[in-house]
């Protein structure tokens, strides 16, 4: 219990207000009053009250209706409210019930019973303090404890796709193409991913994954990934086996990303009409991933610097993208990345230039809040 508890004394009549404040401030209550029941609500919101003494038969708002607006402030759901009142019919003591008061005091008052009543309402309203309190106390704990795991479940995110795109360099450095391809390739793909409506979640794995669509080509010779021409038959025949041996690489795991790093691999190159490779799959039997990546793969090479080839004007090059709708894209697929151009090339611009380096984290925080990833980081 407090050092001095706080009671409210609600009478429309001196008297009874002195009488009662009498009785209590010798106990060491410190008492506040009221002389109706809007001036009750007034000092209600403007102090720290324990219990309330409530006459019930006041001039305009009578006690049963103090009662009941008390109440519907959840601040004062469970404050302690003593009717004191000279009814004595059965139903006007269940009409203050309904309205929500805890007890009863008759008139005359007598002393002892309501210092008891009074001692014992202060007693449960400190015990429905403490569980309140501990309530709150474990609440905020709660939540600073969840905060902090999901801060280190974000951190864990970000140096997830860190280390992806560092490992993912390896087969760019091979291949000779930039290292900003990948992370173009990554973001490219999130974007029309969530532009065609699939889920965050998806869209985030799809992040993920899509760097590593051409990690098969650490397995291509150098002087087919590098000659400065035309491949002929056979070096082409060749060449398309990355699609296979990326797969084969990431087959077999068990995070979520890598499967679908794995479908990436094996099916960027698959076309709408059933002419690309290595399966010759057609229209929706290519997963949505690979019709995802396909278009994100061919605008970042047509756009791009590779050694057989300058890079195309963006002209040239959004023209190419629309020409293939319907043979090499899906149509859908071609409408979501029109759709989303202006962010396809804000992404194209802040990483034109290759300095060979994965993100750091700032780095990819950064990015991934500049390009709509905010669910990604906080």
């Amino acid at each position: 219990m407090k050092d001095k508890p706080v009671i409210l004394v609600v009478d429309d009549q001196s008297q009874n207000v002195e009488l009662l404040e009498a009785y209590l401030v010798p106990q060491g209550y410190e008492i506040v009053t009221a002389a109706n029941g809007e001036e009750a609500l007034g000092k209600l919101s403007g102090n720290q009250i324990d219990l309330i003494l409530l006459d019930v038969m006041m001039p305009g708002m009578d006690g049963f209706e103090v009662t009941r607006r008390v109440r519907q402030d959840d601040k004062h759901r469970l404050l302690p409210i003593i009717l004191v009142t000279a009814l004595r019919e059965t139903e006007d003591r269940v009409k203050g019930i309904e309205a929500g008061c805890d007890d009863f005091l008759s008139k005359p008052v007598d002393k002892m019973e309501l210092l008891a009543r009074v001692q014992s309402l202060l007693k449960v309203k400190d015990y429905n303090d403490l569980m309140s309190n501990y309530q709150k106390t474990l609440e905020s704990e709660v939540a600073s404890r969840t905060k902090e795991l999901e801060q280190a479940f974000e951190r864990i995110k970000a140096d997830s796709l860190d280390t992806i795109y560092r490992l993912s360099m390896a087969s760019e450095y091979k291949d000779k193409d930039t290292g900003a391809h990948i992370k173009r390739m990554s973001l490219y793909c999130a974007a029309v991913a969530r532009r065609m409506g699939l889920d965050e979640s998806t869209v985030e794995i799809i992040l993920y994954a899509a760097p590593m669509h051409d990690l098969g080509k650490i397995g291509i010779p150098d002087l087919i990934l590098g000659k400065p021409a035309k491949l002929d038959p056979v070096e082409w025949e060749i060449m398309k086996q990355h699609t296979v041996i990326g797969a084969k690489i990431l087959k077999g795991s068990d995070a979520e990303f890598i499967r679908l790093g794995e479908t990436i691999a094996q099916n960027h190159h698959e076309k709408w009409d059933g002419s690309g490779y290595p399966g010759g799959l057609k229209g929706i039997e290519i997963p949505i991933s690979g019709r995802i990546a396909a278009i994100a793969d061919v605008f970042d090479a047509l756009t791009s610097k590779r050694p057989y080839k300058e890079p195309f004007p963006m002209e040239k090059s959004l023209a190419i993208i629309r020409e293939g709708r319907g043979s090499h894209f899906d149509p859908d697929v071609v409408d979501a990345f029109f759709a989303v151009q202006d962010e396809i090339l804000a992404i194209k611009k802040q990483y034109a230039e290759d300095n060979r380096q994965a993100f750091d984290i700032p780095e990819l925080k950064s990015l991934l809040q500049q390009f709509n990833c905010r669910h990604l980081v906080k």
